[in-house]
């Protein structure tokens, strides 16, 4: 198993590409389902989870074909076609990795009127229920049975009646599978307290441009009103937020400069925001931002909110940064109750954080030093590597997996800016 070396306390100076967002294209790929012309999605990052999505979208018949494949790229085009479905199964095996899976069940539920789904994986940072995916697609007029890990639904003959939901809390996975089943439903679907995240506005992009009639995008009331058919679309893939606002906490805490190429400050106001307060310069330049250390950092209080608050996929990150800030920050988790794993690991580097229950204070300390740590799901890694661009010495960050479902080539965007990072095999 690879694990990447980092030797750290070298400023980050350059220029880094930003990749398409793994959120949005694990999305994005499932709509192919709901026609029989070609999708093409422009800017799709090379990550082990859009090859895990690409086999299990082969595992109902629908070709895929990539172009833009040369090494020296980043980013690729894909290609879908779903000519004529073979199966509407997910199995287990194909499942258990990768939790977006779940994704499918909206739109196979459209195309052909029943889906079986296995419950998926993913990252074990706590509970992540889909009973929400399942009721919304219930009050469309779905009928729902769960039965040997299995998910089971199936519409009435001639498809969803529509109907309308309102979601006790937000749920982004869920509003994404909603939509998707509701596009092709017989009536209109009415989606209250819906998830607002730019991926989500992404998704309903890609579907209005396949001729989805959506109103509200943007917005936490969606009205779908179902069509008989969808046709094909090139979409380019948004820029990923969550992988910008990573290296945007990797220069900060180096001390370094760095433009993030392709990042989008409206996309990501709350990171914005975080970084602004903790003393880093943030500035919109031409197709990116500018994002550089100025002075020492200060120590703030963050909270974890649905989106237009501050994103849970960024907490982690952020801890890592404020570990070399003054004073000590208070971090609040409300989206996931286990995601804190990575907290001894900093610890062992040098890190003073304490935990109680959702709360994490980080108090800021002088320097970290470089240690052997284990990844333990794909933000906590990143945070590894960002504390390891401080600490003095050799960092070793193991169980690479993680890393590589999220991060496109992390390696050579750092060495790009000057980080002294190198991917070696195992022993």
């Amino acid at each position: 198993m690879d694990k990447i070396l980092i030797r750290g306390g070298k400023p980050l100076k350059g220029t880094i590409p930003i990749s398409g967002a793994k959120n949005s294209a694990l999305t994005l790929l499932p709509c192919a389902l709901l026609t029989d012309e070609p999708v093409t999605l422009r800017n799709l990052p090379r990550l082990a989870d859009i090859d895990g999505f690409q086999h299990l979208m082969n595992q109902f018949g629908v070709s895929t074909s990539i172009a833009g494949a040369r090494p020296s790229d980043f980013g690729r085009v894909m290609t879908l076609q779903a000519t004529r479905m073979t199966s509407n199964v997910a199995p287990y095996d194909l499942v258990r990795k990768m939790r977006a899976s779940i994704l499918v069940l909206g739109p196979l539920l459209a195309r052909d009127g029943e889906a079986t789904v296995s419950l998926p994986g993913g990252c074990a940072i706590g509970n992540r229920p889909i009973d929400l995916h399942l009721k919304a697609l219930e009050a469309f007029g779905a009928e729902i049975e769960l039965a040997s890990g299995y998910v089971k639904a199936s519409a009435p003959k001639g498809g969803l009646p529509g109907g309308s939901f309102t979601f006790p809390v937000v749920s982004v996975g869920a509003t994404e599978n909603a939509v998707m089943a509701a596009v092709l439903a017989k009536g209109a679907c009415e989606l209250k307290n819906a998830a607002r995240e730019p991926e989500i506005v992404d998704l309903c992009n890609l579907l209005a441009a396949m001729g989805a009639k959506i109103d509200g995008i943007g917005s936490e009331t969606l009205t779908i009103e179902g069509v008989d058919r969808l046709h094909g679309a090139t979409y380019r893939v948004m820029s990923d937020r969550i992988e910008a606002g990573s290296y945007a906490c990797a220069a900060a805490i180096t001390g370094g400069d760095v433009t993030l190429q392709h990042a989008k400050a409206d996309e990501m106001g709350a990171t914005v925001a975080a970084l602004t307060e903790a003393g880093v310069t943030v500035e919109e330049v031409k197709d990116g931002l500018r994002i550089a250390a100025n002075g020492k950092m200060q120590a703030i209080t963050l909270t974890t909110a649905p989106y237009p608050g501050f994103a849970t996929d960024m907490q982690a990150q952020f801890m890592a940064m404020l570990c070399m800030a003054e004073g000590s920050s208070v971090l609040t988790e409300t989206i996931f109750e286990n995601r804190y794993m990575h907290v001894p690991e900093l610890n062992r580097m040098g890190a003073n954080i304490e935990t109680k229950g959702r709360t994490a204070i980080v108090h800021g300390v002088e320097g970290m030093t470089g240690a052997p740590v284990m990844a333990t799901d794909l933000r906590a890694s990143m945070s590894l590597v960002i504390a390891g661009l401080i600490a003095d010495g050799e960092t070793e960050v193991n169980r690479l997996y993680h890393l590589d479902r999220g991060y496109e080539r992390l390696e050579e965007k750092l060495q790009l800016v000057g980080a002294d990072v190198e991917r070696v095999g195992a022993d």
